[in-house]
């Protein structure tokens, strides 16, 4: 049977509801609604059955493609299976269903999970004190740099007015710098991979604001260099911040606030398991160092114990140096629930076993793959490996093909093209998700491209072949978008 898009099912007087007729008069729709605001003709819908139009959208939820199908690869974004418990206790009538202007004694199970949930998060990265509020890695840092702002402006150093990032950072911390009103100022990677340091020496002055970097870095390496970094940048004066994308592969072995970072944001969507994508709702709260505690956003959920021992929790606004409100309300409460669970379904070993098996997988997809596919950092990986399609390209197959290809073996394709320092780059994380046995099937399908690319490039350049939309010409989907339907 072909599969028909909706409106090819559509003909006139079809219908799949039954509707009352209206009881209010036209002329008092009038009266009411603006002409303006009044449909002047029918909307040229599909008219379809309701079984037609079951059949359409149960069809196009299974062509998505999500981690509870299969393997994910996407390198930085980690992801990772959500388990369900997280979502069964996140609809616990008890969370689900509170409101944020009730009073506080009658919430005060939400706001004991609150208080363990940053004290959880700042004992895992080594911080002080933690913030929820963020809405998102972004939004976590961009607070990050308003914080940094505000505290240079109080030690009257409004002067300082550059960021410096490596070439290798992710797209969000550019962006985040010029939200802030810095300027960016960028370091260049050594061949190994990781940041010049003697270049950063030089960087590293009088108007520096802060050091934006990820540990491990984008290319899946390990900073070595970690305590000279922090050495060089807290001498110029400036912040030492942490992009936490990538702290799934540290749990439980090592803290930024141990290597010398002074701000540390945390991808709950990443690292905790709160589900990704859909347009949030998400959840990016950073940790800082106690001399930065007194600008974080209020409120902050505190703990107050009194001659019985009792415990009560509550909001606390007194932080006289905070850079304000971030999001409205306390944050997105649902991500905190999610996170919460899996960090004590896990506990500390739990968390270490996470963090040890992703980097095991990411290396054992390194061993397995290294004959077929160049790549770029030949070196024990972290989190996350670095192929290039180079040796491909030089048979004239690109990288953007080898990821299509990979969509007729029923796997996502992996970050392609980033970081931008790679040529070619395929971008791998596999997380500690994956069995061996799902990443086996991963490199059976690699190796097998790999070797189409010598026997049959044609079946290569002209992929995808087993999906419902096969090779769109990229260059007229991007000039000539045209995504209305037309009836």
């Amino acid at each position: 049977m072909s599969e028909r898009l909706i409106f090819e099912y559509s003909s006139p007087g079809r219908t799949g509801y039954s509707l009352p007729e209206s009881d209010v008069p036209e002329k008092k729709i009038a009266e009411l609604i603006p002409s303006r605001l009044l449909r002047q003709k029918e909307n040229r819908l599909p008219e379809v059955s309701e079984n037609d139009a079951v059949r359409h959208f149960v069809r196009i939820s299974t062509l998505n493609y999500h981690i509870d199908k299969g393997i994910y690869p996407l390198g930085s974004c980690t992801m990772k299976y959500n388990p369900k418990v997280n979502e069964l206790v996140a609809r616990f009538p008890g969370w689900a269903e509170i409101h944020p202007f009730q009073p506080e004694e009658t919430i005060q199970g939400a706001l004991k999970l609150m208080y363990e949930l940053r004290n959880y998060l700042a004992e895992i990265g080594g911080a002080d004190e933690v913030t929820l509020q963020p809405a998102a890695g972004a939004q976590g840092e961009m607070t990050g740099l308003l914080i940094t702002k505000a505290y240079h402006e109080k030690n009257k150093q409004s002067h300082r007015n550059k960021v410096i990032i490596p070439d290798s950072a992710h797209g969000t911390n550019p962006a985040s710098v010029a939200t802030c009103g810095y300027q960016t100022v960028q370091v260049k990677s050594c061949a190994n991979g990781l940041v010049d340091v003697e270049e950063l020496r030089k960087l590293a002055d009088n108007q520096t604001a802060a050091f934006m970097v990820t540990n491990p870095n984008t290319l899946g390496l390990f900073e070595t260099n970690v305590s000279e970094i922090a050495r060089i940048i807290h001498d110029a004066g400036a912040i030492l911040y942490m992009d936490g994308a990538n702290l799934n592969a540290l749990l439980g072995i090592t803290r930024a606030g141990d290597m010398g970072f002074d701000i540390v944001h945390f991808n709950l969507h990443k690292t905790f398991s709160t589900p990704h994508g859909g347009g949030g709702p998400g959840a990016g709260p950073i940790g800082v160092k106690k001399f930065l505690s007194d600008f974080l956003p209020v409120p902050q959920v505190e703990k107050k114990v009194n001659k019985a021992g009792e415990e009560t929790y509550y909001f606390d606004r007194r932080k006289k140096n905070s850079i304000g409100k971030l999001h409205s309300f306390y944050g997105n409460f649902g991500m905190f629930v999610r996170a919460y669970t899996y960090i004590r379904q896990s506990g500390p070993e739990g968390l270490k076993d996470i963090s040890e098996n992703a980097v095991i997988n990411a290396n054992y997809l390194l061993a397995s793959l290294k004959e077929y596919y160049t790549v770029a950092y030949d070196r024990t990986c972290k989190h996350e490996v670095i192929l290039t399609g180079l040796k491909q390209k030089a048979k004239g197959v690109r990288t953007a093909d080898i990821a299509k290809r990979l969509l007729d073996h029923g796997v996502h394709a992996p970050t392609v093209y980033f970081p931008l320092i790679v040529p070619e780059a395929l971008m791998i994380e596999p997380t500690e998700s994956e069995s061996k046995e799902s990443l086996d099937d991963f490199i059976e399908a690699m190796i097998k491209i790999a070797n189409e690319v010598d026997t049959d490039p044609e079946l290569v350049h002209s992929a995808p072949h087993s999906m419902p939309v096969g090779r769109l010409d990229e260059a007229k989907a991007a000039k000539d978008l045209n995504v209305c339907y037309k009836g």
